[in-house]
C-alpha cells in the first residue's frame, strides 16, 4: 500500500504513518511528516508562521516587519516588498518570504528563502536555519525533491544539527527513500536521544521497510518518553493492527483522537477506526 508521509509528513489506509518533522518550525497542525496536499495549498488560508525565526539582524526595520507576521501578513509583504526596493538586503528579503508563507504562498516563500539560504550574506548557521526553513515551504508547495536538497545544504552548513536532519528525513520519507530516513535518524537520535518526533517516524520507515520489530521498539520508547504523544499513539496503532491486536489498535487511535480531536493526526485516527469498523475486505 502507498504511503506519503508529511511532511509529513500520512497515507492511506491502516497503512498511514505518522512522520516527525523535527524542527523549531510547525507550519500547521498536520501530524509531522504529513504529505503536502495535507498542508495549505497557494490561495489557501492564511499558515501560521514561525514563532521565533532565525534572526538576521537586531533593525528596527527588521523587527517591525517580523512583527507584523502574525496580525498582518498582507501588511508584512507590502512593508517587506518596499523595503527591499530601497536596499532592505537580507532582512527584508527574509522578511518577505516569511509573509509570502503566511499568505499561503509556500512555493513563493521557499524560492525566496531557497536563494536567500544559498547567496545571503548571514553567517553560516543562520542560511542554514534559513535553508531548514525553504525545506519546509518546498514541502508545503508539494516539492520533495526541491525540500531534500536544501535541507542538504543546510546539512553541509550545520551538518550536527537534530532538527536538520529530521527535516531532511521528512523529505525523504514524502520521497518513500526510507533507508535515507533512517540514516538521518539515526544520527538525529545519537545527537538528541529523547527527540520523540524522530522515533515516531524512524518507527514508521522501520514498517514501511517490513523491519516491524524495530518499528516496535521505536514506538514503544517514543511512549516511554511521552505517553499521550499523539503521533506515537497514531502509529503504535498501526503496528498494532498489523500484528492482529486490533482492541489494541482502536484504543491507540481513540486516544490519539482524544489528545488532540482537531488535528490531521486524529482525522487520520478517525480514517482507521472508520476502515477497521469496515472489517478486512475494506482495508
Amino acid at each position: 500500500m502507498n504511503i506519503r508521509l508529511a511532511v509529513i509528513l500520512g497515507a492511506a489506509a491502516l497503512a498511514v504513518a505518522a512522520a516527525g518533522v523535527g524542527t523549531w518550525w510547525y507550519f500547521d497542525d498536520s501530524p509531522p511528516g504529513a504529505p503536502p496536499e495535507a498542508l495549505e495549498a497557494e490561495g489557501g488560508e492564511p499558515l501560521p508562521i514561525p514563532p521565533v525565526p532565525p534572526r538576521i539582524s537586531e533593525s528596527p526595520d527588521y523587527d517591525k516587519c517580523l512583527s507584523m507576521l502574525d496580525s498582518d501578513p498582507i501588511g508584512a509583504s507590502e512593508f517587506a516588498d518596499v523595503w527591499e526596493s530601497t536596499g532592505g538586503g537580507d532582512e527584508a528579503t527574509h522578511c518577505h518570504a516569511l509573509a509570502q508563507i503566511a499568505l499561503g504562498n509556500a512555493e513563493t516563500g521557499a524560492e525566496l528563502m531557497d536563494q536567500l539560504g544559498r547567496t545571503g550574506h548571514s553567517p553560516p548557521i543562520t542560511r542554514a536555519s534559513i535553508l531548514g526553513q525553504a525545506g519546509q515551504a518546498w514541502l508545503m508547495a508539494g516539492e520533495a525533491d526541491r525540500a531534500f536538497d536544501a535541507e542538504t545544504l543546510a546539512l553541509k552548513l550545520s551538518p550536527d544539527d537534530p532538527d536538520l536532519l529530521i527535516n531532511r528525513a521528512v523529505a525523504a520519507s514524502v520521497l518513500e527513500r526510507y533507508p535515507d530516513v533512517i540514516a538521518d535518524l539515526n544520527r538525529a537520535l545519537a545527537l538528541a536521544p529523547r527527540r520523540v518526533d524522530a522515533l515516531v517516524l524512524r518507527a514508521s520507515a522501520w514498517r514501511e521497510e517490513a523491519k516491524l520489530s524495530q518499528a516496535r521498539e521505536d514506538i514503544e520508547r517514543a511512549m516511554t518518553i511521552d505517553p499521550d504523544n499523539p503521533d506515537a499513539l497514531l502509529e503504535r496503532g498501526i503496528l498494532r493492527q498489523r500484528g492482529g491486536d486490533d482492541s489494541g489498535a482502536r484504543r491507540d487511535w481513540q486516544r490519539a483522537i482524544e489528545l488532540d480531536p482537531d488535528s490531521a493526526t486524529a482525522d487520520l485516527a478517525e480514517q482507521n477506526l472508520a476502515l477497521l469498523e469496515a472489517g478486512p475486505d475494506r482495508h
